[in-house]
């Protein structure tokens, strides 16, 4: 079985984003890139179950600029078996990612595939839902647990209220949150290694996003000192905030 796995190059997750001196999108000039922290814990889980016996390769892809095989470089140091590019420039929509995907699993006969529950930079987390229509594979977001045996999936999800367990037959799309796991470290070697493996590069014809950015600025937070004497006069306060 193999494994397909998304994995974006976003803003590092420590740095502040700013907008850029027009006010028309994120300024990314000279700032620190990495691969998004959801995407590394789908990663962590397929390396995991393919570790288990459970599954054959992993296959890492992400969608970007020439910058972007560097990302790349992490998930073959962290462990990934493979890593395709399927270069773009610019802004995408979630379902234009969701149909790239949706060929390169196709291509690869790919039986699960795991993605991050969000993107840090968008925060959409559409395309899972969009994915897994298309392939027309049950899905399960947002994944605290996952089990798998004889290619049939049992996976307890986080919701608003608690926990939700499904089962159900793969192929399929899951989604995976923070609680899932603790991606491991990567060690120098692992890194100097992966500088020499191969990623393969796959054209893919996007439709131009029909999204406009108008504006991009950093929302102003008011903050309010004031001197209160006694707890009465801070729950008069509160009291008149509620």
């Amino acid at each position: 079985m193999k494994i397909l796995v998304g994995f974006k190059r976003v803003i590092d997750y420590h740095v502040t984003a700013r907008p850029n001196a027009a006010g028309t999108a994120v300024d990314l000039a000279g700032v620190k890139m990495a691969p998004n922290p959801f995407d590394e814990i789908a990663l962590e889980e397929a390396l995991k179950i393919r570790d288990a016996g459970n599954a054959s390769e992993v296959i890492a892809v992400a969608i970007g600029d020439d910058k972007t095989p560097e990302t790349l470089r992490t998930a073959l140091a962290m462990g990934a078996d493979r890593a395709i590019h399927i270069p773009h420039s610019g802004d995408l929509e979630a379902f234009e990612v969701a149909k790239a995907l949706t060929e390169i699993a196709k291509q690869e006969g790919c039986e699960l595939i795991l993605l991050g529950k969000q993107a840090i930079d968008t925060d959409n987390g559409q395309t899972a839902s969009m994915l897994a229509e298309l392939l027309e594979w049950p899905q399960a977001l947002n994944a605290f647990t996952i089990k798998l045996e004889n290619k049939q999936a049992e996976v307890t999800c986080e919701i608003d209220g608690g926990l939700e367990t499904f089962s159900f037959s793969l192929p399929a799309v899951i989604s995976v949150d923070l609680r899932l796991n603790t991606p491991r470290f990567v060690k120098m070697p692992d890194i100097i290694k992966a500088r020499a493996k191969q990623i393969d590069t796959i054209e893919y014809a996007f439709i131009p996003s029909r999204v406009t950015i108008n504006k991009v600025f950093t929302p102003q937070q008011e903050r309010k000192k004031l001197m209160l004497e006694t707890v009465s006069d801070l729950t008069k306060q509160l009291e008149g905030q509620l």
